[in-house]
Formats: structure tokens, C-alpha cells, sequence
């Protein structure tokens, strides 16, 4: 392949990751709110758009495959203690942090400068714990993903499934349709301040599918666990791809009217740090951050992956009902 094509591949993937961060920012995809969600309404929108980006994500390496433009994909890990109680302090440190490894990217992209401290405190918690992993450290998994085991049919059956619902927002009856252009439509929904989770998540998983193909696995979590344990490779890549993703976020959060330059307090400084480095612990237990186990693991169907998103969602949960305890006013009489 020439050095032009090769250039303008990682341009394109960096364009991916700017758009990437824009969705984050304009969705609000963030593991915690999508909890709180589930326990303050009752409604699983958020959660549900999350897993949907692993159904975008399973699809298109599905379609890639089909296509032989599939590079090699990232190995399992084995289901073990380990991972559920990596899942548990991943969950635990987004209850700390106030955000999860998405969310953060948001909030440093409206300003609030804090969660600067997060990636830090991350790449410290790898550190600490990246000296004693040996004795736990994850068994690989020799057979192939099932996902990529699947029949030729799935990839078409997945075509069938975006082509519906990428159309499915421009679909209108009547004169209501010839009103209303299609073109205009997409530029209302492209400039609305505000996003689904599910716009924002499909957008996030179909940029994220081209970025996994034509550069590999490049998340920001991944770099920062993979160079406290001195393993990192194409450093300068990787680290232009994050710098992109939060320029998207930057960028969403202004022209959403969402940035607010927020002063650093102590105690926010303290809880970015300590929830980043909690999340950092968890990371290289499982192995994977929730951004890798939402758009790798979990769409290659590796079962360490779910059962450590779902700890991790228990988890948040857990802590959250355990605050509201806490705050609970007592009664008249002095009983809970």
C-alpha cells in the first residue's frame, strides 16, 4: 500500500475520531447516566443505545469479513473471578469519576477541566497495579470469535437492519414527505443541539467500525493501560486519534452552547484522580475499559466482555442506591 493511501486512511480515521467525540458530546453516552436513567425512570434508552453501538460495530466486521477486508481481530479472554471483580471497580471508579471513560471525554469537552485529571489518574492506576498482574493475569482465549463464525446470511440480514433504521428518521407519510425534503430533514437532525442516545451511539459505532479496520484497535484507554504496562506500539497514532476524539467533543460541547469553562476545586480534582485510577485497576483485570468492552469485546460476543459491562452497570447501580440511602431524610420519629 503507498504512503498516500496510507495517509489519507489516517486522515480519514482521524476525521472518524473527531466525529466520534462530537457524538459523545452530543449524545451524552455515558455508562453512568445510563443507569441513573434505568433507576430514576425506568426507561432503558440510554443503556439499550449503548449495546446497539456493539450491533453497528458486530455488523460491520460481519460485512468486512464477507468483503475479505477484515484485519486480525483482537483475542478473548477467559470468564473469571478476576473479570467480575474488574467489572465492579470499572463501575465503581465512573461512580467516583462522576462519568465513565465516554462521559469523561464529554465533560472535559463542556469545559469542565477536572476531568483532564481522569486519564491521569487512569494511567497512574495501571501503573500501580501493572507490577503484580502476573499473578492474575488473564488466560487468552485460543478459539476464534463466534460472531465471526457466523454464516454469510447474518452480514445480509445486518444490511437489511441499517438500511431500516439509518432510513427510518426520514421516513414520513403523505405531504408531510414532499414538505419536507429529506436533504432538509438531515441537516435539522445534523444541527439539533441536543441528540438521541440513539443517533448518537449509531454514529459512534458505524466511525468507530471504520477507524477498528483501517487502523486497529486505537482507544485512548487502551494506549494509556498498554503504556503502564510498557506494551504500547504506534504511540504517535494513537495518541493524534485521542486528541481528535476530544477536539470532537470540544467542538460538540461549543456548538451544542453546552461549554461552560468550569474552575478546578480540590475536591473534583481529587475525584477524577481517584475514580480514573479505580477504573485503571479495573481496566487490566478484566482486561478492557468499557469503551473497548462496548465497541470490541462485547460486539466479537467474548462473554468476559458482558459479564464485566454488566458488573460494571451492577456496580453503579449498587453505589447509587447506596448514596440515596445515605441522604434519605429521617422521620418524624427518628426511624429510616
Amino acid at each position: 500500500m503507498s504512503t498516500a493511501i496510507v495517509s489519507v486512511a489516517f486522515l480519514f480515521c482521524l476525521f472518524c475520531a473527531g466525529v466520534m467525540g462530537y457524538a459523545i458530546q452530543r449524545g451524552a453516552t455515558c455508562t453512568v447516566a445510563a443507569v441513573d436513567e434505568v433507576l430514576a425512570r425506568g426507561t432503558l434508552r440510554r443503556l439499550a443505545s449503548l449495546v446497539e453501538a456493539s450491533v453497528w460495530v458486530a455488523g460491520g466486521l460481519l460485512l468486512a469479513q464477507a468483503l475479505h477486508l477484515l484485519p486480525k481481530m483482537p483475542s478473548g479472554f477467559a470468564l473469571n473471578a478476576w473479570t467480575v471483580l474488574g467489572g465492579a471497580l470499572l463501575g465503581l471508579g465512573a461512580l467516583v469519576n462522576g462519568a465513565c471513560v465516554f462521559g469523561a471525554i464529554a465533560r472535559f469537552g463542556s469545559g469542565e477541566w477536572a476531568y483532564a485529571a481522569t486519564p491521569l489518574g487512569f494511567y497512574l492506576g495501571c501503573l500501580s497495579v501493572a507490577p503484580v498482574l502476573g499473578a492474575v493475569k488473564p488466560e487468552r482465549l485460543s478459539e476464534g470469535s463466534p460472531v465471526l463464525q457466523a454464516p454469510a446470511g447474518v452480514a445480509a440480514l445486518f444490511l437489511l437492519f441499517a438500511l431500516w433504521r439509518l432510513g427510518r428518521p426520514f421516513w414520513q407519510r403523505g405531504s408531510e414527505a414532499q414538505a419536507v425534503p429529506w436533504s432538509a430533514r438531515l441537516r435539522v437532525a445534523l444541527s439539533s443541539r441536543i441528540w438521541s442516545p440513539h443517533a448518537a451511539t449509531t454514529v459512534i459505532g458505524i466511525t468507530f467500525f471504520f477507524t477498528v479496520v483501517l487502523l486497529g484497535a486505537w482507544g485512548y484507554t487502551d494506549l494509556l493501560s498498554d503504556l503502564a504496562m510498557g506494551m504500547a506500539k504506534s504511540v504517535t497514532a494513537r495518541c493524534l486519534m485521542a486528541l481528535a476524539l476530544v477536539t470532537g467533543a470540544v467542538w460538540g460541547g461549543r456548538t451544542a452552547g453546552r461549554f461552560r469553562s468550569t474552575p478546578v476545586t480540590p475536591g473534583q480534582l481529587l475525584a477524577c484522580l481517584a475514580g480514573g485510577a479505580l477504573m485503571g485497576w479495573g481496566t487490566l483485570l478484566i482486561p478492557g475499559s468499557n469503551d473497548g468492552l462496548i465497541l470490541i469485546g462485547m460486539p466479537l460476543l467474548w462473554t468476559y466482555a458482558w459479564v464485566a459491562f454488566a458488573c460494571m452497570c451492577l456496580a453503579i447501580a449498587a453505589g447509587k442506591l447506596a448514596m440515596r440511602l445515605g441522604t434519605r431524610p429521617l422521620g418524624r420519629s427518628g426511624a429510616l
